[in-house]
Formats: structure tokens, sequence, C-alpha cells
């Protein structure tokens, strides 16, 4: 998904990025956690159009809710509070920069004891979920919910759960696991040529492999009241939730699936925030040995949600096997908040050609008018770049050091690529890292560009491989500046 972004940076100031907050020492003693969370209906209550595909999409049925899932943690010495967070996990495509400002506005309002910034959004990219930003589409008026109304509607469900979240907070205790499943496929088959393709075909004689990597782990937290009954769970796949992404229903993917699965075990009131890991060249849907897969999915009787669903659980249960008999009263919790700098993808003079070319040719139709939208961003930015040196894109961090575990998140479907080198080189024992915590566009390697294709050429991608560095290095750092008394 896109942002228009002003300007270009200059990459000479932008040899590392700047962060613009000032990191002090953490302070990292043992403090009592505090615990509260709440989840809420986001599903709109008419038709209304849904996100995620070139075209526009009418859902006039709810095959299942999309909810908002609040988990509120502070740390406290005695009466002293040390430090705060709210992340909130939201079935949706992104979360756009206009829903984080309104929410944090309204807690603000609200919940003068919370420190606004510390408020976090992300989305699960489900691709049937509600348009949210004017103008990207075509949207009939009549009986139809506008992406306005449906945004102030989000912003208002998330803050009450948000602010149900906060007050619901107690004594608690964490707990941290790893389980593994098998659940994302790279989908970006390569070509004898060099030439890349998303869900490119793989039977044929010029298929030449899958172009990066995977991340099959299932990085999972836990959060027990003091008598030791599941309250929360976050659930960390590097693979976005867009099994059913072609449908024209309101569908909150195989996130639902493993909601439904853990409550059933667990208890209804369960709470489980869905993060979605370094993922952009990732998916749920199949590249190859597709017929087999279907055929052993067939004979088990599953639904392909569910066959998703009860891998994720499987993952889910391996962590929980370890995590529930180290359970942490006294975790110490570090939030920092810092906007790193990185340098936007430059435009060529062929891929502003290219993409006049388009609009030319999809302008005669109004259907194509996402399509329109997404090429004209492209010759607005290399407009920006004639005029002058053209700004960075700003990108708000947020690391959070949870025990022994480490938290950080980044605006963009990022590829998989940069979510193993930030895991590898952090010095948490274990790292979440949350992607689309804000509106993002992809981000993708020095590979993929070479490879060009969609999720890798310049209308996808506001920021490219020098910027995702920049990124890496940055969260590292952070995450590592937290553990470095020890």
């Amino acid at each position: 998904m896109l942002r228009a972004q002003p300007s270009r940076p200059s990459f000479s100031a932008l040899a590392v990025a700047t962060v613009l907050v000032s990191i002090v020492a953490a302070d990292c003693r043992a403090a009592e956690l505090h615990v509260g969370g709440a989840t809420t209906s986001i599903t709109p209550d008419r038709p209304v159009a849904i996100a995620g595909q070139m075209l526009t999409r009418i859902a006039r049925n709810v095959e299942n809710p999309v909810t908002a899932t609040a988990l509120a943690l502070e740390s406290r010495e005695g009466d002293k509070v040390l430090d705060q967070a709210i992340l909130i996990s939201c079935d949706l495509v992104t979360i756009d920069s206009a829903i984080i400002d309104q929410v944090r506005r309204l807690l603000k309002q609200r919940l003068p004891d919370l420190d606004s910034q510390k408020v976090v959004l992300n989305a699960t990219h489900t691709h049937t979920a509600p348009v949210m930003k004017e103008g990207e589409y075509e949207i009939p008026k009549d009986g139809i919910m506008q992406p306005t109304e449906y945004a102030d509607f989000l912003a208002k469900q998330v803050a009450d759960a948000a602010v149900k979240a906060w007050q619901a907070r107690k004594p608690g205790r964490v707990g941290w696991g790893l389980g593994h499943a098998v659940v994302a496929q790279n989908r970006r088959a390569v070509y004898a040529d060099g030439h890349a393709q998303m869900y490119g075909v793989t039977n044929l004689a010029n298929f030449r492999g899958i172009e990066g990597s995977e991340d099959q782990g299932v990085e999972v937290l836990f959060f027990w009241n003091p008598e030791g009954k599941l309250l929360a769970t976050a659930i960390n796949v590097a693979c976005p939730s867009q099994e059913v992404e072609g449908l024209s229903a309101v569908n909150a993917d195989f996130w639902h699936e493993v909601r439904e699965t853990l409550r059933s075990r667990h208890g209804k009131d369960l709470l489980v925030l869905a993060w979605t890991g370094a993922a952009g060249d990732q998916s749920p849907h199949l590249m190859y040995r597709k017929r087999a897969e279907e055929r052993m999915r067939t004979l088990r009787g599953l639904t392909r949600l569910k066959e998703l669903a009860t891998r994720i659980v499987g993952a889910w249960d391996e962590a929980y096997d370890g995590a529930r008999k180290e359970q942490h009263a006294d975790a110490p919790l570090v939030h920092k908040v810092a906007t790193i700098q990185l340098p936007v993808r430059v435009v060529s003079d062929a891929e502003v050609a290219a993409a006049k070319s388009k609009i030319e040719s999809l302008s005669k139709d109004p259907v194509n008018r996402r399509s329109v939208v997404w090429h004209q961003e492209v010759v607005d930015r290399h407009e920006r770049q004639k005029a002058g040196p053209v700004n960075p894109y700003p990108m708000e961090l947020h690391v959070i050091r949870l025990g022994d575990v480490a938290i950080a998140t980044n605006d963009f479907e990022l590829f998989t690529e940069y979510g193993i080198q930030m895991k590898a080189r952090s010095r948490a024992l274990q790292t979440f890292i949350i992607q689309l915590a804000g509106p993002g566009s992809y981000l993708p390697t020095e590979r993929a560009v070479r490879g060009g294709g969609y999720s890798a050429i310049v209308e996808s991608n506001l920021v490219g491989p020098e910027g995702g560095q920049v990124l890496s290095d940055e969260t590292v750092n952070l995450i590592n500046s937290l553990w470095q008394a020890n």
C-alpha cells in the first residue's frame, strides 16, 4: 500500500538515519508489571468498500468480524510509573497516519496519565477489511459507508478499546516462547532471464526458483493474572493474513480461526493480538506442490483457513508448553520511541515515462481509478525530485524491551530478509518484528529491485533497499541499547 511523500533526501546526509529523540541509558530495573486488555468490533454495520486490491469491491455481507484488540502494559516501582505501552492489533490492510493521530487525540483527552505517543497500532493486512481513506477507489455513494465515515467509526472503537484496556490493568505476569509453523511462502518467482514476478507460475521451463527467504518461527507472548489464568497472548507470524484476499466480503482471514480455536480451549475472554512480522514478500498462497497440498487438506477435511490456523495454533502450543513454566511478574518494561529518517526511492526518467503511459491508457475507464492513483503518485514524486531536494521518509520507530524479549515496529510491508537480519543481530533472547504499524508501502531488497515486478517496482516503494538497510541498522541499534548493561 502507498502513501505520497513530499520530497527526496540528500543521500550524503543519510549515510546513517538520524534518530530524532535522545536515547538515554535504559532503566531496566525489575518492577511490578501491570496488564490490561480489551477487544472490540471494527466491523461496519452496512455495506462498505474493502481495501487491498486495485479494483473496487463492495462488501455486502460479513463472513466473520474484523476486530481491534488492545493490550495495556505498565511497569511500576511502588507508586512510581517506570514505563507504559498500549499495543493495538487491528484487522485492517494498513494503519493510516490520520487514524493513528485521531486515536491518540482521543486518548490524550480521556487518559491524561498515559503518554499517547506510546500507543501503537498495527494491521494484520487482511485484504477484506474496509477502505478508510478517501480518493483511492471509485465508491458508489448510495447505501455504501464512505471511507471518512468508517475512519471516524474505527478511531472511536479503537480508542474505546484502549481506554478499557488501560482501565483494566492489574498486576500480572508475562512469559515468552517460540514455536514453528509453515504458514508463509515467499511469493516471488524468479525466471531464467533474471526477472521476478509476484505469484509467478512455477511449472514453466524457464522457472529457476523462489527469490528470497522465509521465516517459519512463531514468536509468542503470554500474559497471566496472579492466580495463573491466561488473560492475553500476542502471536508474531511472518505472514500477512490474505488467504481469502479476493473475496467481496468482510473477513479477518486466518486470524479469526486462530482466535476462535484458542478461545475454545482457554476461555471465550482470551485476548489474542495478531502481529504480522516482516513479510512483504510472503503470502499464505501456495507457490508449488499445490496439488499435493490441496489433496492432503481435502483428505483431512479442512478449509484452507482452518489449515493455516491449525498450524499457527500448533506452534502456539509448542511455545506455551515452555513459557508457562517461566512466568515473570517483575519483567522490566522499557519503551523507546524514535523518529528515523529513511532515504526515499528515486524515480528514474524511464520509470516516470512508463507511469505516464499507463495513466493515459487506464484513465479511459473509471473502474481503474485505484491503478491510476497508484501510477500518478510516481509522476508526482518525479516532479518533486525535479523541483529540488526531497525530504526523507520520517518513520516512527517503537522498540520495547519486555523482560528478555524485544518488540520493534515499522511502517512497511517489509521484506522478510530485513526481519531475519534484525532478529539475528538483536541481543534480545527473542525479537518480535511488527510490520504495518503505519501506512507503509513495500520495502524490497536489492535483489528484488533487480528482478522487478509488483512489490519491487517504484510504484510499490516509497523507500528502497538503501532505506531498508538504514531501518534495519537503526532498529538493531535501538534494541541493543536496551541490553548494553547486560
